[in-house]
């Protein structure tokens, strides 16, 4: 089973440590497909930067399609997920949403900690999309800036932990998620020093993608069951409709020729 792991930003060293974090879960069965932007900004970092990145994941799709048979939107905010969903036929798994739901099978109630106070906004408005409030305890964003957008991780390390923590003791949270792409791997370094589990975000999005059942691929069987694409409900295709200064792949997806 090929699984696309699409990051809509262009800092492929991000794109490279999301693929190593989600090969160490994934199975024998599994080859996961790195594909970074080639155009947009280094990383997301505000709602407005996510509506440009989601655009671009579109393309980034349509143009790889037949390639893989299910597709990660590497970036925690899920740009462009309900887009995707609706416009093309293969399983598309959201890091946020892959995250949060595993989150919800390990406690009632979340916290999401991440390294800028600016991904705050989006990243409440990401849980409300995906219909996840009454799940959320809070959201906690280390301060200040940091050096190099690859080494985030390690440099906000402590700043992280103390989060972490603030979320437990204040916020009552039963899990936490440590969010946003950059911050990959970094739960199974500090998982020892947090009182209850950390969700990794990427390793959640493997597993959901292709979850063993017996000696069948979740993922596959989704890929094998989705012999139609939706013909009623929020996520049928949309009408066809002409399209400008859009790439051909993606130009013919909404004119219906494909």
């Amino acid at each position: 089973m090929n699984i696309l792991v699409v990051k809509p930003n262009m800092t492929e060293s991000i794109t490279d440590r999301l693929v190593h974090v989600g090969s160490k879960v994934a199975s024998a069965g599994a080859t996961l497909i790195p594909a970074t932007a080639p155009r947009g900004f280094p990383y997301i970092s505000s709602r407005a930067e996510a509506q440009v990145a989601g655009a671009i994941l579109l393309d980034m799709l349509a143009e790889r399609q037949g390639s893989f048979d299910a597709a990660i939107i590497a970036a925690f905010g899920d740009p462009g997920f309900f887009a995707a969903r609706e416009l093309f036929d293969f399983p598309v798994i959201g890091m946020s949403e892959a995250a949060m739901l595993t989150a919800c099978m390990l406690g009632k109630r979340s916290g999401i900690v991440t390294f800028a106070a600016n991904l705050e906004p989006w990243y409440r408005e990401c849980v409300e999309m995906h219909g996840l409030n009454n799940r959320l305890a809070g959201i906690r964003c280390a301060g200040g800036g940091f050096s190099k957008i690859d080494n985030v991780a390690e440099e906000k390390e402590a700043a992280l932990i103390a989060l972490a923590q603030q979320s437990i003791e204040d916020d009552g949270a039963d899990v936490i998620i440590l969010a946003g792409a950059p911050l990959s791997g970094a739960a199974e370094k500090i998982k020892d020093r947090i009182a209850v589990p950390l969700v990794d975000q990427m390793s959640a999005a493997i597993r959901q993608a292709e979850t063993l059942q017996a000696e069948t691929l979740q993922a596959e069987t989704l890929v094998l069951l989705a012999t139609a694409a939706a013909r009623a409900g929020a996520f049928r295709r949309p009408p066809p409709k002409e399209s400008s200064g859009l790439s051909s792949s993606l130009s013919a997806r909404f004119s219906g020729l494909d």
